[in-house]
C-alpha cells in the first residue's frame, strides 16, 4: 500500500458518468462488464493519485457485487483492489470498513458460510484495527460453537482453543491506530478466553499431578497473568472506564486464586471496593469489603500482609461489619486464638460463604490461626515444652513440629527444638557483643531518665524558692 502523493489529474467528471452507466449495466445483469469498466478507470485514477475518485470507484465496485448478491465476486474484488500496485492505504481502509459494515447482514441473510468467507478475505488484508475487529468477531463465533447444547467435549475444547488462539495472536498493545479503551477491551477478552481454556484443561488434567500435569492449563494461566500486566491501571481509574476496571480485577482475582495468592486477591478486591459505583451500592460495597477481610486473613504473614491487616482494622467502614471486625481484631491482637473457639464462633457463618465453603481455604484459615498462635507464643515465651505448645495450638505433636519447621524456614520466627528433652527454644544464643550493645543502650536510656528527672527537680526547687521569696 502506498502513501498519498500529489494529485496529477481530477477524474471527478469521468467517475460521475461511469457510475451512472455501470448502474444501468448491473440492472441489465451485466455485473462483469460493469466491474471491468470500473476497474479500468480505477487504474487511471490510482496512477494519477486521485484519492477521492479512486475511493469512489473502489467502493462502487464492491457495492455492485453486494447488491447483486455475488459474494464470490465480492471477495475476489476486495482481494484484487487491496493488492493493486501502488494502491493507496486510505482506499484499502475505506473498502475494508465498507465490507465490515455488511458482515452482520450477510450472516443473517446468507448464513455462516458466506460470512466466514468474507471474514477470511478481510483478515488477509493487514490493516491493524479493522483486522483486529474482524478477528474478534471470528473468535466470538468459535466461542459460540463451544457453547452449543449438543457439542462434544473434544469439540468444545477445540473451538474454545481456536477462539483463544485467534485473539492471542493479536498484539493490540502495539497498535498505534487503535484507541486506548478498545485496546484494553481486546486485552481483557484475550485474558478471559485464556482463563476459560485454562479451566477446561485443568478439569481434564489428572488430579494427582495438578499444575505439573501434561496438558494442564498452566501455560494459559501464565499468559493471562502476562496479559494483565499490559493493562494500564491508572487508565482504569477514569470514571468512563469503570466497567473495564471491574472486568479487569475480576479476571485478576481468578488468576490470583488459581495460584492461591490470597494477598493479591485482597489487593484486587480493595481496588474494586475503592470504585465509586461499588461504594454507592451498599450491598456491593459490603460484599467487596467482606472479601478483603477473608483473603487478607488467609494470606501468609509477612510485613505487607501485616500492614494491610492493620490498615483494614483501622478502617471505619469495617466497624459496621461486627463479625468481620472481630475476626480481624483477633488477628491484630497479640493473644492466643484457640481454634475450637474460632471454629464455633465464626464457623457457622463463614462456612456458608463461597470463600470458606471450599475445604482448602477453610484449612488455610486453620493454618493462619495456628501460625498466629505460634508467633504469640514466640513473643511471650523464651522456652516452652513441646507438650505444652501442642496443647496451646490444639494440634498433634507431629503437626506442631511441622508448623514450627515451616515458620522457621520462612524466617517468620526463630526456634530450635530439642526433641529428646521435648523443649522448644524461641531465643537465639546471644553473643557477648550483642549483650554489651543492649546493656549500653539500656544505660543510655537510664541516664536520659535521670537527667530528665534532675532537670524537673531543679525547676520545682527554683519555683518554690521564688514563692518563698
Amino acid at each position: 500500500m502506498a502513501e498519498v502523493r500529489k494529485q496529477e489529474k481530477d477524474f471527478t467528471k469521468e467517475v460521475d458518468e461511469l457510475l451512472q452507466e455501470t448502474s444501468a449495466l448491473v440492472k441489465s445483469v451485466q455485473l462483469s462488464d460493469a466491474l471491468e469498466r470500473l476497474l479500468a478507470l480505477e487504474k487511471q485514477t490510482r496512477n494519477a493519485n486521485d484519492l477521492p475518485s479512486t475511493t469512489r470507484l473502489a467502493k462502487a465496485a464492491l457495492e455492485l457485487c453486494y447488491e447483486s448478491r455475488d459474494y464470490t465476486q465480492l471477495n475476489s474484488t476486495i482481494s484484487l483492489l487491496s493488492k493493486k500496485h501502488g494502491q493507496l492505504k486510505v482506499v484499502v481502509q475505506a473498502i475494508v470498513e465498507q465490507a465490515i459494515s455488511w458482515l452482520p447482514g450477510i450472516r443473517q441473510e446468507q448464513g455462516v458460510e458466506k460470512w466466514l468467507e468474507l471474514v477470511e478475505t478481510l483478515r488477509s488484508i493487514f490493516l491493524e484495527t479493522p483486522r483486529a475487529r474482524v478477528t474478534l468477531a471470528l473468535s466470538h463465533y468459535h466461542e459460540t460453537l463451544s457453547k452449543a447444547p449438543n457439542a462434544l467435549a473434544a469439540t468444545i475444547k477445540e473451538t474454545l482453543q481456536t477462539a483463544s488462539d485467534l485473539l492471542s495472536d493479536l498484539q493490540v498493545e502495539t497498535y498505534s491506530s487503535m484507541e486506548r479503551r478498545e485496546k484494553t477491551e481486546f486485552i481483557l477478552e484475550q485474558m478471559r478466553l485464556l482463563i476459560a481454556v485454562a479451566r477446561l484443561k485443568d478439569a481434564e488434567a489428572p488430579a494427582k499431578q495438578g499444575k505439573n500435569a501434561l496438558g494442564s492449563g498452566e501455560p494459559e494461566w501464565v499468559k493471562a497473568k502476562v496479559g494483565g500486566r499490559k493493562v494500564n491501571e491508572s487508565f482504569l481509574k477514569e470514571k468512563a472506564n469503570e466497567d473495564l476496571k471491574l472486568k479487569y480485577y475480576d479476571l485478576m482475582i481468578q488468576q490470583a486464586l488459581h495460584q492461591s495468592a490470597y494477598l493479591e486477591v485482597a489487593k484486587h478486591y480493595e481496588k474494586v471496593w475503592d470504585t465509586p459505583s461499588i461504594k454507592e451500592d451498599e450491598s456491593k460495597s459490603r460484599a467487596a469489603l467482606e472479601h478483603i477481610v477473608y483473603y487478607v486473613v488467609l494470606a501468609p504473614h509477612d510485613n505487607e500482609q501485616s500492614d494491610m491487616l492493620h490498615h483494614l482494622f483501622a478502617n471505619p467502614a469495617l466497624e459496621k461489619l461486627e463479625l468481620h471486625y472481630n475476626l480481624v481484631k483477633s488477628f491484630v491482637t497479640r493473644e492466643l486464638m484457640r481454634w475450637p473457639g474460632i471454629e464455633s464462633l465464626y464457623g457457622p457463618f463463614l462456612r456458608t460463604t463461597p470463600v470458606f465453603s471450599v475445604s482448602k481455604q477453610w484449612e488455610d484459615l486453620h493454618t493462619r490461626v495456628v501460625e498466629h498462635n505460634v508467633r504469640v507464643v514466640a513473643q511471650y515465651y523464651t522456652r516452652i515444652t513441646l507438650s505444652r505448645l501442642t496443647v496451646l495450638l490444639d494440634l498433634t505433636p507431629q503437626q506442631t513440629e511441622e508448623t514450627l519447621a515451616r515458620l522457621v524456614v520462612s524466617h517468620t520466627i526463630w526456634a530450635r527444638v530439642d526433641r529428646p528433652a521435648g523443649i522448644v527454644n524461641f531465643r537465639n544464643k546471644r553473643s557477648a557483643e550483642d549483650v554489651m550493645n543492649d546493656w549500653s543502650s539500656d544505660m543510655q536510656k537510664l541516664l536520659g531518665l535521670v537527667e530528665k528527672t534532675w532537670i524537673g527537680m531543679n525547676a520545682a526547687q527554683a519555683a518554690q524558692s521564688r514563692i518563698k521569696a
